[in-house]
């Protein structure tokens, strides 16, 4: 019982934040693919006298009159008057990784540098990062042209396969298998995280390669991304980032509680741990998070 009731709340949490997941995407489909808060406007549905309905919700008065009310022509169709179409690589900074050689001892033994790769990312639960299954030394990171990422960068695993996605929430280095995409420009990351997850089939026409499919940083790069205007996408910002924050809660009191049941399992079969104690154990597990 006690072990399951863990295991039921680890799922609740997936649970939780596949819904925030799809609340994000669902807003971002609205704003910039659908432009239902633009449609509406341009419908005569005044923001200034009434809020906008869309398919995300129903947008505040002050948050529909960011949205302008007619389009142009670009080169991705008919966007919102206002706005511009940027190749993503002038719009956010995409860098790549490499591995330091695994036959010198002084990149590995004793790292505690999380080192990432598209199979770190292949079990991920959410699109979060808080930690690797390796680490590599400074002078590891030292060999790797981009270094130590920030926290926030978007990552895309560029290879085997293309499209596993998640932000970091801790500094990270990466390997040659990973388009990372620092968000310190005109986009946030939350917005170029849902923007590439929107543009996954553009991003894998993209691909070459004869023995399985790579998006290069070069073929990456000019692919055209909307940008709107800073006013909206500040707004678009304050949707989301409260989403994503739980998100990421979830995330780590997912990994509590797994850690938690792994470390009770033997200790309540072996008779080394009482029922009672495992009890209390949990109870202040629960209320520490």
């Amino acid at each position: 019982h006690i072990l399951g009731s863990l295991d039921d709340k680890i799922e609740l949490n997936r649970k939780m934040n596949r819904t925030l997941e799809s609340m994000a995407q669902a807003i971002f489909k609205s704003w910039f693919i659908d432009f239902d808060p633009v449609r509406a406007n341009a419908s005569g549905g005044s923001p200034l006298s009434a809020p906008v309905q869309a398919p995300a919700g129903v947008l505040p008065k002050d948050i529909a009159a960011l949205f302008p009310d007619s389009f142009v022509d670009s080169e991705l169709g008919e966007i919102p008057k206002g706005w511009a179409v940027k190749a993503i690589g002038d719009v956010v900074q995409c860098v790549g990784g490499a591995t330091p050689s695994t036959k010198k001892a002084e990149f590995w033994e004793g790292g505690t540098n999380p080192f990432l790769t598209p199979k770190d990312m292949s079990s991920l639960i959410a699109p979060v990062i808080l930690n690797t299954a390796r680490h590599i030394t400074n002078a590891g990171v030292e060999k790797i042209t981009s270094k130590k990422l920030p926290a926030g960068t978007v990552i895309l695993s560029s290879r085997a396969p293309i499209g596993y996605l998640a932000i970091n929430e801790v500094p990270i280095s990466v390997n040659q298998g990973i388009i990372a995409m620092i968000c310190n420009k005109d986009l946030s990351n939350h917005y170029v995280l849902l923007w590439t997850m929107a543009n996954m089939k553009t991003i894998k026409a993209k691909a070459g390669g004869t023995t399985f499919a790579e998006i290069s940083k070069k073929n990456f790069r000019p692919i055209p991304a909307l940008v709107p205007m800073s006013s909206v996408l500040e707004a678009f910002r304050k949707q989301v980032k409260p989403l994503f924050q739980q998100v990421v809660e979830n995330v780590i009191a997912a990994d509590s509680l797994s850690t938690l049941r792994d470390t009770l399992l033997p200790q309540l079969i072996s008779g080394a741990l009482r029922i009672p104690d495992a009890e209390k154990i949990v109870a202040e597990t629960e209320d520490a998070l």
